[in-house]
């Protein structure tokens, strides 16, 4: 409650619903994350995926990392917002002709390949560009995340990756393109993990196919283990900030990795979740006969995660909290039935008006807000106080 408490001065008389971002708190995050990495030897691309508003990639650029992008559009948005084209990761499982030649252009780090075909259509246009392209082979390390089944992907059914029965034959690709040169392997086994030992078995994964490849004569520099570091959804207040170390420490300990072998790491969530909350103004509560609803202003296109994951959120309401506890559903105005952001939250009791913040809403919030039912776009309020 002590956010709430701190914010209501500060947000009291502003349009909700609106994102609001502590830049204190993500520099801090950026820091620890950054330190704990370096003290490793690791590098660290930024997901762009996770949250792309322009005031957080001005702090996560200038504090030395890279990007990882999953788009042209976020290739350019990270060569816009000042990245270096040398550190810039591009993965996915689509890629277009067009967005391939752009990030070909840029000349960045590496593609993060998928497919064979993939492969194949990167070499073609490198060739017609008269340039070579850096690739790092994405490899599913069948190693469950334990995560819900939307955000796993490393799992052999999964739409993601290189199959481990086809890597003969990327191998002998590969070998054959003229215009490519895979400089590393690629491995992601999902999002939001906070089970250690699901990147201790990662790492052995990644030791075997690491082996594979030098067994048969190829040199691997770049050892991409992807991101996945979970936050924790139910007490913000109290790990506002993941554990780096340990998280680090794991792939520097368990990782097989010779003297001039990069480890590259992919964090999105880790590092922005926590900045941000979803402001939101009650419009009207409702009582059934044994439910009490709080209709919000915001709604499953500013906060789609709830509806697509039944992720958890916790919520609070700004303000002084003397009020008796009420179990609320707490509910958007889509005309969904899925636009809902939990059921039986615990709330002071509220009123039309009331502020009600929904917490560690910085990762995949703003970024998947829709325009659906013709909703105005999202605001953000920034603070640079914690």
């Amino acid at each position: 409650m002590l956010f709430s408490r701190k914010l209501h001065g500060q947000l009291a008389g502003l349009e909700t619903p609106f994102y609001y971002y502590n830049l204190s708190l993500l520099q801090e995050t950026l820091d620890s994350a950054k330190k704990a990495a370096d003290k490793r030897g690791f590098h660290v691309h930024y997901a762009l995926k996770a949250n792309f508003n322009d005031r957080l990639l001005k702090s996560i650029q200038a504090s030395g990392f890279g990007a990882d992008c999953v788009s042209g559009n976020e290739v350019q948005k990270a060569i816009d917002m000042g990245f270096d084209a040398g550190k810039i990761t591009f993965a996915g499982v689509g890629k277009s002709d067009k967005e391939i030649i752009l990030a070909l252009n840029h000349h960045i780090f590496a593609f993060n390949v998928e497919s064979i075909q993939e492969m194949e259509v990167i070499n073609e246009l490198a060739g017609q560009l008269g340039v070579k392209a850096n690739v790092s082979l994405r490899i599913n390390p069948n190693v469950d995340a334990h995560t819900h089944h939307y955000i796993t992907t490393g799992l052999d059914e999964n739409k993601f990756g290189v199959p481990t029965s086809e890597l003969e034959r990327a191998a002998s690709v590969i070998r054959n393109a003229a215009h490519v040169e895979l400089i590393g392997l690629h491995f992601h086994v999902g999002s939001q993990i906070t089970d250690m030992n699901v990147f201790k078995s990662l790492c052995v994964k990644v030791n075997e196919w690491k082996s594979w490849f030098e067994e048969r004569g190829t040199v691997i520099k770049v050892l991409n283990v992807g991101g996945g570091l979970g936050v924790d959804y139910h007490h913000p207040d109290e790990q506002p900030i993941p554990d780096f170390d340990t998280y680090f420490d794991i792939f520097d300990k368990f990782l097989e990795r010779g003297p001039h072998q990069e480890v590259h790491f992919e964090l999105g969530r880790a590092l922005v979740a926590q900045c941000g909350s979803l402001v939101s103004k009650v419009l009207y509560t409702k009582s059934g006969v044994k439910k009490h609803f709080l209709v919000l202003d915001a709604g499953m296109t500013e906060l789609m995660r709830p509806a697509l994951y039944q992720a958890y959120h916790k919520m609070e309401r700004v303000g002084e909290t003397e009020e008796p506890i009420v179990n609320y559903d707490v509910v958007g105005p889509i005309c969904e039935s899925s636009d809902c952001f939990g059921k039986e939250v615990p709330l002071p009791e509220s009123k039309r008006g009331d502020l009600i913040a929904i917490r560690t809403a910085g990762a995949y919030g703003e970024v998947m807000a829709s325009r659906y039912n013709l909703r105005e776009e999202i605001r953000y309020v920034y603070s640079d106080t914690i």
